[in-house]
């Protein structure tokens, strides 16, 4: 049976690693995970010996399972960033084209703004977390741009503002506003703007 694509599907189905792909079909890995996930929500750092002593197994264990710090933080992640997306896709669904993908974005953009667990990330471990988030070394931003792309043809059709520029291009430029504005307080030292963010996303995608 194939599954319909979806906000929530997308980007995992555009870029999979090897601790996603485990994670389907091997119950310790998803433990780690749920561990490492209600961790960081708690707002403290993630280490691989504080979750083996929790599981009750060794440090070696956890690695096999899950891979390296990198990988699982990766993944930790994106399983918050997804709930979050899917947020902002209903809280916009009675929107249409243009301006529901700039409110959406504004929306998704604001809610990272404003998760504390979000931001003491952020600045316990700034090189860790723009490395992670806003590079192709990660999944995590090929996820967001794919699923960007997504939303792109799906609101604007397969030939935005008159094929003037591809879905995909106009996905990263989107992906890049998003990240710049998130993450100002460590690529400029601004205060990251859910207001700033508003007005790009509706400049970009020219919405009056």
């Amino acid at each position: 049976m194939t599954t319909t694509p979806s906000v929530a599907t997308i980007g995992l189905d555009a870029a999979p690693s090897r601790l996603s792909t485990r994670l389907a079909t091997r119950p310790e890995a998803q433990r780690v995970l749920d561990l490492a996930r209600d961790t960081f929500i708690e707002g403290y750092r993630i280490d691989m010996a504080p979750l083996a002593a929790r599981l009750g197994v060794d440090r070696t264990s956890v690695f096999r399972w899950v891979g390296n710090r990198d990988a699982l933080l990766s993944e930790v992640l994106w399983s918050l960033a997804v709930p979050t997306l899917v947020q902002a896709d209903r809280a916009t669904e009675h929107q249409a084209g243009a301006e529901r993908l700039a409110d959406l974005l504004t929306t998704f953009t604001r809610d990272l703004i404003v998760a504390d667990y979000f931001r003491a990330f952020l600045r316990r471990e700034p090189a860790r977390s723009l490395r992670l988030l806003t590079t192709a070394d990660s999944p995590i931003q090929r996820r967001f741009v794919a699923t960007v792309e997504w939303l792109v043809v799906r609101d604007l059709g397969p030939e935005p503002f008159g094929g003037t520029i591809t879905p995909g291009e106009l996905a990263y430029l989107l992906v890049r506003v998003s990240e710049s504005l998130t993450y100002a307080d460590l690529v400029t030292g601004d205060e990251p703007s859910p207001a700033r963010a508003r007005t790009a996303f509706r400049h970009l995608l020219r919405v009056d």
